[in-house]
């Protein structure tokens, strides 16, 4: 099942995709899921964030492939690291290049997990119970203030706009051997697989929930593969008119121009 959040008319609402319609349901998708009223084009709606999430944990040297690129050592437990929550846009929402640090803003295509009920300290055997779904995301990072200049990770990660999520939620995935890739204007800069995770989903989504209570709508972004920008000869930032799409299998595309702040 997709599950979307739309707005058409000035009226926000969740929800399911059937090709190209979309029928509402009641309440949220955190509830029981009831479809009501007639399905509409999905061309009359405007979709935004699949989920308004009461916070955004990222985790980080997740891929074996991108922990290597980067000169790093596997880590023996997940790296958590915190979005904030202004971060998130949704489908074709511009991702904004920040005045203050606009010239090294990288992408990283992201499977993120969307947990469907309040989640405390569950086995890695329980954890997947707990997630409603999961959507495409993109952790942009400003990799000056990142890497360079800060020393640590929150700033580079949180200017408005770095957390685009969507198209929406699919709730029948089996995520831990999916396609997954970056395009930027139309060339593919990452491609690999979930398959090559350090820590799959139900162990992050366990691990996350013994740190701190997931509540409903928390998404989890489980880490990106190789071939960042920053790590290419030469590297490759985000510049105004670029495209950048993030797909994955069994989900579908994100897609989100990039403009500068004005």
């Amino acid at each position: 099942m997709k599950l979307a959040r739309a707005i058409r008319e000035g009226n926000v609402f969740y929800g399911v995709v059937d090709g190209d319609t979309i029928t509402r349901i009641e309440r949220s998708p955190f509830d029981k899921i009831k479809t009501t009223g007639k399905p509409m084009p999905l061309a009359e709606v405007k979709l935004l964030s699949p989920v308004s999430p009461p916070n955004v944990i990222a985790i980080g040297l997740n891929y074996k492939a991108h922990a290597d690129e980067t000169g790093s050592p596997h880590p023996p437990a997940p790296v958590i690291f915190i979005k904030s929550t202004n971060t998130v846009c949704g489908p074709g929402d511009p991702i904004v290049l920040p005045a203050m640090a606009p010239h090294e803003v990288d992408y990283e295509c992201e499977l993120c997990i969307v947990i469907g009920r309040k989640t405390k300290d569950v086995s890695a055997a329980e954890a997947l119970g707990c997630v409603l779904g999961y959507t495409c995301g993109n952790d942009i990072s400003a990799r000056d203030c990142q890497l360079r200049l800060d020393k640590q990770w929150a700033r580079g990660k949180s200017f408005d706009t770095f957390c685009p999520l969507g198209p929406w939620i699919e709730t029948d995935l089996a995520p831990d051997a999916v396609s997954i890739r970056t395009v930027l204007n139309g060339k593919i800069m990452q491609d690999s697989t979930t398959a090559d995770m350090i820590f799959g989903c139900a162990q992050l989504v366990s691990y996350v929930s013994h740190c701190m209570t997931l509540h409903p709508g928390t998404a989890i972004m489980t880490g990106t593969p190789s071939g960042v920008g920053f790590t290419g000869k030469p590297p490759v930032f985000l510049r105004p008119g670029d495209v950048v799409e993030v797909a994955v299998a069994g989900i579908g595309t994100l897609r989100n121009p990039v403009i500068a702040e004005r």
